[in-house]
Formats: structure tokens, sequence, C-alpha cells
């Protein structure tokens, strides 16, 4: 039999005797017992057994009458036994109804509860038993419905915080604020490599840490979770399946906190990692091969889901915004000059997940991620993505040509996502050799300024905006209107002339 001293386990709302006691309409009054740690009542109970201990499961308010009460009582060992077998049985608290079988609290028991801790409340004649009862559950279900909504809020606010550009950090401080305590990520290692919250003393930092090894896995049978007490501190550990554990220590356990905490473990392991499975061990060869020599049409059957990918590259809206144009008091506008930062590799990863791949590569800025072409890539949370048309291993360079123009596009446009156009259109109606060759001769002026070819392209693409070609390169308005000057002037073309637009646009597109 589990110990009946512990409420049961995940704990259950519970009601504070407290808020019984302040009911007017009860009139109950607590006249024995202790009131520090405030008691708490799980449940209401009614027996008039001499040994209630078999019909107890822990934390019930006991409502009894004295009717089990022998006449000789007072005199011996009864109310000592009474009484200590209901604090064997994890009675929150004895309830005695005054009328008709005692006109008072026998002293007796009053003494007994006050000997073994056991806070004891005097029931009026008036309050019949099964109002204290529907009471208890009224409160019950009031304290329920308060922990129905922390929990579905607390779902509700992990979910937003794992869309974040840095999800996993994210999803730690929410977790902690939400069970207001500390929360660790563990590596494979064993290491600390991320916390958030109040980080509690040492040595209960060092026991959250030797509880994760107990979760970590390690074979069969290791366990999902397991929570240990110590000075006070409540800690938890919760693997994720990848080789990581979140630990999570709170000053007490509250009822929900179990629930919020799987949630946020959830979320952590889509966020953690690619899964150890057969198509991870291929992909691994294909790198493998790749680096030895290994060609594209060798290698793409070890990546699986088809032969086609997309290619995606993406960059969080905060690098983005380092690009935003600064208009000043004349009205002209002038890029924000700001150093970008590599997104985070946990973010990364999560991006990752999110299109349905683990095929990621944070570069620069920038995340590259290569999507299977049955998954077309959708808008991402906190990202801005330009995508490639379907492409396979033989032509991925192309395909990161496209992806890198519609990113420029998407972030010149302030557009979550925009996709290479794959349409048919005026190149499939010229020879692909007649087309390259008349590119080249075309743009031969430009073939030592590459700078210039970027810019020419950019700018058409934008129909010929200044402002939104300098935020797609980084550049000042002014940088791209010398280019362009330079470009027409090398070209010896009227760039104002819409046959002229279209005729460098067709060839740029040839390249």
């Amino acid at each position: 039999m589990p110990d009946p001293a512990v409420p049961p386990t995940p704990p259950t709302p519970a009601v504070p005797l407290a808020a019984l006691l302040a009911r007017e309409d009860l009139a109950l009054r607590q006249i024995a017992g202790p009131s520090d740690p405030p008691p708490v009542v799980h449940a209401a109970h009614t027996s008039e057994m001499a040994d209630p201990y078999p019909y107890l499961l822990g934390g019930e308010l006991l409502l009894t009458a004295g009717v089990h009460i022998p006449d000789a009582a007072g005199s011996g060992t009864y109310f000592d036994d009474y009484v200590s077998r209901i604090v064997a049985a994890g009675g929150a608290a004895l309830g005695f109804g005054l009328v008709p079988v005692h006109d008072t609290v026998p002293r007796a028991l009053v003494e007994a509860c006050d000997t073994y801790g056991l806070p004891l409340v005097e029931v009026p004649p008036q309050t019949p038993f099964t109002a204290v009862a529907r009471a208890v559950w009224q409160l019950l279900a009031q304290a329920r419905l308060a922990e129905l909504r922390r929990v579905t809020e607390a779902q509700q606010s992990l979910a937003t915080a794992a869309a974040r550009p840095d999800p996993v950090p994210s999803v730690l401080r929410q977790l902690a604020q939400r069970v207001g305590g500390w929360t660790a990520l563990y590596g494979p290692e064993g290491a600390e490599i991320a916390s958030a919250g109040r980080r509690p003393e040492a040595p209960q930092t060092a026991s959250l840490a030797e509880l994760a090894e107990v979760v970590r896995p390690s074979g069969p049978g290791t366990p999902a979770s397991a929570t240990h007490a110590t000075a006070g501190t409540h800690l938890a550990a919760y693997t994720l399946g990848t080789g990581f554990v979140l630990g999570v220590a709170t000053p007490a356990r509250e009822p929900g906190d179990h629930t919020i905490a799987s949630v946020a473990a959830v979320l952590l392991t889509l966020l953690t990692g690619e899964q150890q499975s057969g198509s991870g061990a291929a992909r691994t060869s294909a790198l493998v091969r790749l680096l030895l020599g290994g060609t594209a049409e060798e290698v793409a059957p070890l990546l699986g889901r088809g032969d086609t990918w997309f290619v995606v590259h993406a960059s969080p809206n905060d690098q983005r915004d380092r690009a935003n144009l600064l208009v000043g008091a004349r009205g002209t506008a002038r890029p924000a000059t700001t150093h970008p930062q590599p997104p985070d590799l946990l973010a990364a990863t999560a991006l990752g997940a999110s299109l349905g791949s683990t095929l990621i590569d944070p570069v620069g800025d920038i995340v590259q991620v290569l999507v299977p072409a049955d998954l077309a890539p959708q808008p991402q949370p906190g990202w801005t993505l330009g995508v490639s048309a379907p492409a396979p291993p033989q032509h991925l360079s192309a395909a990161a040509a496209q992806a890198t123009r519609a990113l420029a596009r998407a972030r010149a446009t302030r557009t979550p996502l925009v996709r290479h156009r794959t349409r048919p259109a005026l190149d499939d109606l010229v020879p692909r050799e007649a087309a390259q060759a008349h590119a080249r001769e075309l743009l031969e002026p430009l073939a030592e300024h590459p700078a210039l070819v970027e810019t020419l392209r950019t700018w058409l693409s934008l129909h010929g905006s200044w402002d939104r070609t300098a935020v797609a390169l980084s550049v000042h308005r002014n940088t791209v209107r010398q280019r362009i000057a330079r470009s027409a002037e090398l070209l010896r073309v009227e760039l104002d002339d819409p046959d002229v637009r279209m005729e460098l646009w067709f060839a740029l597109r040839q390249e």
C-alpha cells in the first residue's frame, strides 16, 4: 500500500481549510490542531466507524457526529487510538457535529487532536454535513477550473514560445515563469546548456543534475520522468528522447505543474536534434560520401523522400530588420547600419523541424534548409523565407541561387515567403543554348563586375525601386543609383526603356 499520508500523485486541486472556515453560511470553527502550515482538504467523507482507516484515501475532511464513541471513552485511550488512525490514513482534518448525540465536543478528543496535530473543526447544529460536503465540492470545482485555465494558458504560451526564432530559450523561460521556478536543459553529455528562472542553491542544482541522469536514456526500463523533494524544493526531470533532459525546480508542486512541464518536454523534444532513425543514418552516409568525392547522382538515393528538393533560405525577422529603412529629416531614406548575427543553432534546428527536414545549415545570417519536394514550404512565424523551384541533387547549386534571389525579394517586399517562379515563361520559347549565348553576349560588359550584375538583377526584379533594392542588398540607396548608372554606361543602353529592361531581365535569368 502506498504511503497514505501522501496525497495522490499527480496532486489534485485542494481546498484550504481556511476557505471553509471563512464561509459564514457554514459557521465552522477550528478548536484544535495546527493552522500552520495551512491545512488543505482534498475531499469530504462522513463516517461513524470507530476505525475509519480502511475507508480513507488521504486528504479528507472526515465528518462525524460521534455516534461511535462509547460512554467510557473519556477515561481510556479511545480518542488517542481514533485520532492516530485518522492521521495514519492521511486524513486532513476532523469535523465534529454537535447535536443530537453530543452537545459539546469531548475534551479528550480536543486533546488528542492537539497531540497528533490533526485540525479539529466544530460543526454547529444548524449546519448539516451535506452542506459542508457540498461546499467542499464547490470549492474543489472552482480550484479545478482555475487549474485547468492555468494549464491551458500555459500550453498556449509554450506553443507561442516554440514558434519564436529562439525557441529553446523561449520555452525554458516560459516554463520557468508558469511553474514559478527554475528550468534547465541538459545536453547528451550531462552538461547544462541552457536555463531560465531563478537558480536555486548549489545543493538543489546538483541534485537536479543527478536526477537528470536517472532519466537519461540508457536502455530498456529507463523512466520517462522522475521527481525528488529536497530542502523545501521540488525537483523533476523529463527525458526528451534525444539525449537531452529537461530539469525543473520549484518551491512547491502544484497540481498542473506536471502537465505543463510535460507539454514543454514534448516541444523541446521536437526542437532538440534529429531523430536517430534509419533515414538519419542514411543522410549521414550521404554527407560522408559527398565529402569523399561521391557524385550527386550516387548520393541522391540516400537522401530519401523522392528525387527532388526545395532549397529554402531563411533569415530571422530580427535580422531582416537590420536592413530597415530610416527616413531622414528631408524625406530621404537610407538602410540602417548594423552587424548581422548568425541564427542560433537550436533555432535553426527548430526551423528545420517545422519545415519537415533535418538537413539544415546555418551560414552567416541565414539558414539553408533542404526540404523534400513533397513538403511544400509554408511561412514560418519569426522567419523570412526564400524558396527555390524543386530540383534534383545535381541542380541544387542552381536552386540555391534561386532561393537567394527569392529571399532578397522577400526581405525587400517584407513578405514572409517568396517562391521562385516556375510557371512557363518566355524562357521556354527559346532554346536554352541560344538563350544562354545571347545572355553572355549582352551582359559581357558586366562580366568582371558581379556586384553590378546582382544590383541590376535585384533592381529589375523590384520594378526599379531604389529603396527596396537598397534594403534587399543591405547597401545605401545612393550606392544602388551609382551601380545602376554604371551598368547602363557599360551596357550602352537606356534603362528607362521597357524593352531594354525586358531584354536584360531575360538575359539575367539565364545565368
